[in-house]
């Protein structure tokens, strides 16, 4: 039996600048080069085409590019520290690769090769499996939904 869930990780690069408000007070606005790694996971035996989830992410990221982030919305209106840059981010990438078949299961958010911020939605995925129940069309066939596998599996294991 093949191997019906696959993890990959993509890696991003955005130049954009940004200024945080500590205690009320703007600080100054400097450049970063953001790394945005994402770990997805995609179900299915389909032939994955990794260009086409780096175009959808590159095409949602010029929104961002060589922008000031405190001139852009969402943050405009929210303090772009990098935690609420990577909350955004999360939010707004799961929902595109959702879209498309794919369920985000980590991102990981770096403003310099020291300083990164995580967040791991691996636990969230392994106990809510909505995500899977969508049956997402590819151009090469349909994903079988998860539930369906584990129903398979448990017919093996009881036979």
């Amino acid at each position: 039996m093949g191997n019906k869930f696959r993890r990959y990780n993509f890696k991003f690069y955005l130049n954009a600048s940004h200024a945080i408000y500590l205690s009320g007070i703007l600080g100054q606005s400097h450049p970063h080069t953001w790394e945005i790694s994402i770990d997805t996971i995609k179900g299915g035996e389909d032939f994955v085409q990794f260009d086409a989830v780096e175009r959808m992410i590159e095409s949602y990221l010029l929104a961002f590019q060589d922008r000031n982030l405190n001139q852009t919305a969402p943050f405009d209106s929210k303090n772009p520290t990098l935690e609420t840059i990577t909350s955004y981010f999360k939010d707004e990438i799961g929902r595109l690769l959702a879209e498309q078949g794919w369920a985000l299961i980590r991102i990981e958010v770096a403003e310099t090769p020291s300083r990164s911020y995580i967040i791991d939605l691996s636990d969230d995925l392994m106990t809510n499996f909505d995500f899977f129940d969508a049956t997402p069309r590819t151009p090469y066939g349909v994903t079988e939904r998860l539930a369906d596998e584990a129903d398979h599996l448990l017919d093996q294991i009881l036979d």
